[in-house]
């Protein structure tokens, strides 16, 4: 029964009844979406002219104004750093390559002054060795000059000999050298070739021989002797005692 009299309200067959025009849909849309953009235009102009009162708006172009004046400064100084660490890099690489250079000088000069002793101690030897000549007396034929040992640590003999010719023009000499050094063993004479046999010298005005010989231990070297032969005759000797 509610039913029936619901339904007579809603349709036609109501008692009262109003008839009204009706607008498109998308028109109705359409005033709403320019409502609602009209009230947004006043919101935003709202929105400006409050923050232009307040004064917010000329604050922040000041403190973006400033802002870019201090990246414009930080860039800046960043530049001179990275000049100015270029340039003690550049004088870093420039003082390594000099240190370097130095050092290498210097490590050639030690070599050099090295070498300079060592030339300088063979240089004082044959000084020595040329001063403890005994002058050669008035005459011709080969004659030994000087004739000296050292006996060195590790039981080595070191010797040298000095066979010169006296005259001015003497023709070239060819001959043999045989040194020996004499020493007791066990209570008993000892002697042996310090050379293993004659050296063959060949000499115009002189000659210089030297050598080592590794003496046993059980022996005391006593003395040492050169003798200078052509063929098989003796032309000049010489002993020394040690």
């Amino acid at each position: 029964m509610r039913f029936r009299l619901l339904r007579r309200r809603l349709t036609i067959s109501a008692p009262h009844m109003a008839v009204r025009s009706a607008l498109p849909w998308p028109f109705r849309w359409a005033i709403v979406a320019i409502v609602l953009g009209f009230c947004a235009a006043i919101g935003l102009w709202a929105f400006e002219f409050g923050k232009d009162i307040a004064g917010l708006d000329g604050g922040a172009k000041e403190e973006l104004q400033h802002v870019r004046s201090e990246l414009i400064a930080a860039r800046a100084e960043l530049s001179d750093a990275k000049e100015q660490r270029d340039r003690a890099q550049s004088v870093a690489n420039t003082v390594d390559t000099l240190l370097t250079t130095e050092k290498t000088s210097q490590e050639r000069l030690l070599t050099q002054v090295k070498q300079l002793e060592a030339e300088n101690h063979t240089l004082r030897d044959d000084l020595g060795f040329f001063e403890k000549l005994i002058p050669a007396a008035r005459g011709d034929g080969v004659a030994i000059r000087g004739l000296q040992a050292d006996l060195e640590s590790g039981g080595k003999l070191k010797w040298q000999v000095l066979v010169i010719q006296a005259n001015k023009n003497a023709q070239e000499f060819t001959g043999r050298l045989e040194v020996t050094v004499t020493g007791v063993l066990a209570g008993k004479p000892w002697s042996a070739s310090l050379s293993g046999e004659a050296q063959a010298i060949k000499i115009r005005q002189y000659g210089r021989s030297e050598g080592e010989f590794p003496v046993p231990a059980q022996v005391a070297v006593k003395g040492l002797t050169a003798k200078v032969f052509d063929g098989n005759t003796l032309r000049a000797t010489q002993s020394i005692k040690l």
